[in-house]
């Protein structure tokens, strides 16, 4: 009988399934496991055509195929960087070494002796391997191969800070020293690292400069030649200076050279001859004047350094030494209406008068500083002395307005009136700092740094730099940089401040510079702050660590604060994935059904983002395995009484 057969193979098929719900129902915990389903097909003999009805028993079940479900599982986080998931679609790609490839979803990876990360049963992850710019190489076994970070040497560097611009810059102790803290108005310290991987600091220090001019006096020795130099210009006393001053063509020639200095005076009268060289209030202690003897010619010798307030300054010589008569004139529009008729008034009578009104005057002026009489001065009659605010500069020459209304006070007797003599005024100093640099400044032996100050002017066109301050201009009326070490900082949006190269700052390596950029420092009115710093050195690292990015890139990190990358993981996908071939230890292998892996990084195209410190559980539904199993095992049951069924009609039949 054909039943026999039939209940055998529902038996064979229900058994099948039981297999399989329990293979399911005992990897409910196993690590990236994909659960399978029993599928079923029947049987129909088939007939020749034309014989036999067309309505026939079947012959029973076959199972089709076991199918397995690559639905993903829950992820459960961990402590371990090395545990890995991918969240979404593809299989981590293992080599054992032995020519075999498999795929899995179980991203339980560890490192064995050799740096490589492996599966538990020691195959090899896969990914692309990365050059030193980070492009892929070839896809091979991953590796932690770097288990130190060598040291860098610190090339690049940037600060910014605040320098408060209320601070009174005469306040400051000169000259400057960098062991003297009252010399100087800010400073910051920054830490370096060498080639060697050895700390060291670098201290910025900022000085404002004073409204004070530095004057270079020299006595000259003239028995032999007029002929010296000044910051390699010749000069030639008979030619180039008059009255006691230099001519406007050659100071002119002398500034193009030297743009430090700010005049050149000459005195024949004093025993012997000297020649005073004057620096503008920005180049105050910004370097050494270079002069020479000419060939056979004057000898300049004491030098003196001294310094004069860069204030403007003018005399007025008073004409005569008592006024019997109404003395009447006016100075910034403040009238003076002086009566002497009953008793002569001296020049010093005018001078208490006006200096009584030096408030009111000052008020009408904003550019005056204070009024002055030396009677000493132009005797018997005494000078009067206006001097202007620093910040006020080069003033006009009347801006005073003295106007004479009646008599004769002022010599010449002109309205307005011309001073008799004027000290120029400069206000340069305004915004403006000497920046100095010191390698180590606590150390033993503290080194002044080169920072790219330009040598003293001396004749020669290709001049080196030499170790000493630069010069940082602010703009006075916005406190924002405006020129680094003589470059102008481009005006507009986004204009880049000019860099600040540093040289000899590795003691292991001399021929490394530090860039330095100074972007984002400022002069305002608020406390004195260092805004940021940052640099690009670091000493040697061991590693601590490995992680991995969405994007499937493997990170090592190093005690040194470093990281760099080792390789990407590699993901595969397939165009058919239910025709992979189980391998065991919820592995696969690839078959002709499946077609070959298409290999890409996580995250790009239809591959899932990478975790790191995740595993992906196993996606079997217990609940839905206990119900397959009460379904196999009712099966089973009815075919088992198929069979017994078909077995009592036999012997019945044999009975008769």
């Amino acid at each position: 009988m054909a039943g026999f057969n039939t209940a055998i193979s529902g038996i064979r098929a229900a058994t099948t399934a039981l297999d399989v719900t329990g293979n399911n129902i005992a990897n409910a915990s196993t690590t990236g496991f994909k659960s399978s389903r029993t599928e079923f097909s029947d049987i129909y003999n088939t007939a020749a055509i034309g014989s036999g009805a067309s309505n026939v028993a079947g012959s029973g079940v076959l199972v089709s195929d076991i199918a397995q479900d690559f639905s993903g599982g829950n992820v459960q986080h961990t402590n371990n960087n090395l545990d890995l998931s991918i969240n979404g679609s593809g299989f981590f790609q293992l080599d054992d070494g032995r020519g075999g490839v498999t795929y899995t979803r179980n991203g339980a990876f560890e490192l064995d002796k050799d740096g490589f990360i492996i599966s538990k049963n020691g195959s090899n992850l896969q990914g692309y391997g990365v050059d030193d710019t980070g492009n892929r190489l070839p896809i091979g076994d991953l590796q932690v191969s770097e288990k130190e970070s060598p040291p860098k040497a610190t090339e690049n560097m940037a600060v910014s800070f605040n320098i408060n611009e209320a601070l009174d810059a005469e306040a400051l102790i000169v000259p400057y020293s960098r062991e003297e803290s009252a010399s100087l108005t800010f400073s910051t310290t920054v830490g370096t690292f060498d080639s060697l991987g050895n700390e060291h600091t670098i201290r910025y220090d900022m000085v404002e400069q004073q409204p004070r001019k530095e004057e270079h006096t020299f006595d000259i020795d003239v028995t032999t030649d007029d002929f010296f130099t000044v910051s390699g210009v010749p000069l030639d006393i008979s030619v180039d200076f008059t009255a006691g001053g230099i001519n406007a063509a050659s100071l002119i020639t002398l500034q193009q050279a030297d743009p430090r200095i700010f005049g050149v005076q000459y005195d024949a009268a004093a025993t012997p001859d000297t020649l005073k060289v004057v620096f503008k209030a920005e180049a105050s202690e910004v370097g050494s004047l270079v002069v020479a003897d000419g060939v056979a010619g004057a000898v300049l010798t004491n030098e003196v350094i001294s310094y004069a307030d860069s204030n403007e300054q003018h005399f007025f010589d008073m004409t005569t030494n008592a006024y019997a008569g109404a003395v009447q004139f006016k100075i910034a529009g403040v009238a003076f209406n002086l009566d002497g008729t009953a008793v002569t008034l001296s020049s010093q009578d005018v001078a208490d008068a006006i200096i009584a009104k030096e408030t009111e005057i000052r008020d009408a002026n904003p550019n005056i500083e204070s009024i002055t009489f030396d009677s000493a001065v132009n005797a018997p009659n005494g000078q009067l002395k206006i001097t202007y605010k620093a910040d006020s500069g080069d003033v006009n020459d009347t801006s005073a307005l003295i106007e004479e209304l009646a008599g004769a006070f002022f010599n010449p007797a002109t309205t307005p009136t011309t001073p008799d003599a004027v000290i120029q005024g400069d206000n340069s100093f305004q915004g403006v700092y000497r920046m100095y640099g010191y390698l180590n400044p606590l150390g033993q032996r503290p080194e002044a740094l080169d920072m790219g100050k330009i040598a003293d002017p001396n004749g020669n066109p290709t001049l080196p730099t030499e170790i000493g301050p630069i010069v940082i201009k602010f703009n006075p009326s916005n406190g924002i940089i405006s020129e680094v070490n003589g470059t102008a900082v481009p005006t507009g949006v986004g204009a880049a401040v000019p860099k600040i190269t540093l040289k000899n700052t590795d003691p292991a390596d001399p021929s490394t510079n530090i860039v330095l950029d100074i972007t984002g420092t400022t002069q305002f009115a608020d406390e004195q702050i260092e805004k940021s710093r940052s640099q690009d050195g670091y000493g040697k690292g061991d590693l601590t660590g490995v992680s991995f990015t969405g994007t499937g890139e493997m990170v090592a990190t190093f005690s040194n604060n470093q990281s760099t990358t080792l390789g990407i993981v590699t993901v595969a996908t397939f165009e058919n994935q239910a025709g992979l071939q189980p391998n065991g230890n919820t592995e696969w292998r690839s078959t002709n059904d499946s077609g070959e892996p298409v290999l890409n990084p996580p995250g790009s195209g239809l591959n899932g983002s990478l975790r790191s410190s995740a595993l992906e559980g196993s996606n079997v539904d217990l609940s839905a395995e206990l119900v397959a199993l009460i379904e196999a095992q009712r099966n089973f049951q009815a075919s088992s009484k198929t069979l017994e069924t078909l077995n009592t009609v036999t012997q019945n039949i044999l009975q008769i």
